[in-house]
């Protein structure tokens, strides 16, 4: 920066955007999220239902909830929180129990309302994983 130049950072404001002429959202997410004056962006690859020490639990709902836990510690690394997140992709395969994993990202982000994308796909890239997500946060 130029000598003499004062810097000017805007603060980050984002709101949620529910258009009145489309059906609300199928569950607790917004259908986007418009954000001005992000000074940081975080983009996680594919986060994954593996704990720090190799295991990966069974149950999908617990799956769901060890992603969230590794998303909170690549969101705490990089000095942002859960109400940072902006959007998610969250991957599950065939025959899982949606509501768990549904249950589990509510329970983490605590009310806070964020774009959020569910495939199913008909695998991941391990056998064991049944759930893998994607978010992007802002500030």
């Amino acid at each position: 920066m130029a000598a003499g130049r004062a810097a000017t950072i805007a603060a980050m404001t984002s709101r949620v955007i529910s258009p009145a002429g489309i059906a609300p959202p199928a569950a607790r997410y917004a259908h986007a999220v418009a954000t001005d004056g992000a000074q940081q962006w975080l983009h996680t690859s594919g986060v994954l239902p593996t704990r720090s020490d190799g295991s990966v639990p069974d149950d999908v709902g617990e799956q769901a909830s060890t992603v969230w836990q590794n998303v909170a510690a690549i969101l705490s690394e990089a000095g942002m929180s859960s109400s940072d997140i902006v959007s998610m992709t969250t991957y599950v395969v065939p025959g899982q129990d949606l509501g768990a994993v549904m249950a589990e990202r509510d329970q983490f982000l605590g009310g806070h309302l964020a774009a959020s994308t569910l495939v199913v796909v008909p695998e991941l890239a391990q056998p064991a994983w049944k759930v893998e997500i994607a978010v992007v946060a802002a500030r």
